[in-house]
């Protein structure tokens, strides 16, 4: 299956507004309760910036990764506004060059865009960027139940396959459900599956 996103067209079309926001979403704000200071973390898939500008602000050092030009023109502006400092590298997450250690790898809605056939390939590659007692945490769109807008295209998590890529990692939080959106203007659900685990 070939994927396909469309927030790097979105993020051209509305250059001054943050379509996700400015507010760290709430997996965000609850990993920053379980890191310590100055910690490491990798994002993959930053969009806007919001949760790497976050966490930058919370004192952690931080690299985020983003196909999308465009969206990272606006991750960095908003950086420069709250006087942060990220290491931002565009590229595709799968294909893009990852080395160090990172207490935290982290990724909000955005895995679901890698195609299965190089899922376990890039979850092997980022598991090994975990030192032991480093987080992993990852909330993806399952096929529970699919809305597509703008055209995307998503090759879904089965329910269960995002622990199953983890298997023998310690997991600190696993839950599954639906979340709200209206980014097509129309009010609808995502099914998403959401992990912390942590590295043994």
């Amino acid at each position: 299956m070939r994927t396909r996103s469309p927030w790097h067209e979105e993020y051209l079309r509305r250059p001054r507004e943050y379509i996700w926001g400015q507010q760290p979403s709430a997996l965000a704000r609850r990993l920053a309760q379980l890191l310590p200071p100055q910690a490491r973390i990798l994002e993959l898939g930053c969009g806007e910036g919001r949760d790497s500008v976050f966490f930058a602000g919370r004192g952690f050092r931080v690299t985020a990764v983003e196909a999308s030009s465009a969206g990272l023109t606006k991750a960095e502006r908003f950086a420069e506004e709250q006087q942060v400092s990220v290491r931002w590298v565009q590229g595709d997450m799968a294909e893009v060059d990852l080395d160090g250690s990172y207490e935290l790898v982290y990724s909000l809605g955005t895995v679901h865009y890698v195609e299965r056939s190089r899922r376990r390939t890039l979850f092997g590659r980022l598991q090994a960027l975990s030192p032991p007692g480093g987080y992993q945490a990852h909330l993806v769109f399952t096929d529970a139940s699919v809305y597509p807008e703008k055209g995307e295209v998503i090759d879904y998590f089965r329910p269960g396959e995002l622990p199953r890529l983890f298997l023998g990692w310690p997991i600190i939080a696993a839950e599954t459900g639906l979340i709200s959106c209206a980014q097509d203007g129309r009010p609808h659900q995502h099914s998403v599956e959401q992990i912390i685990v942590e590295a043994p």
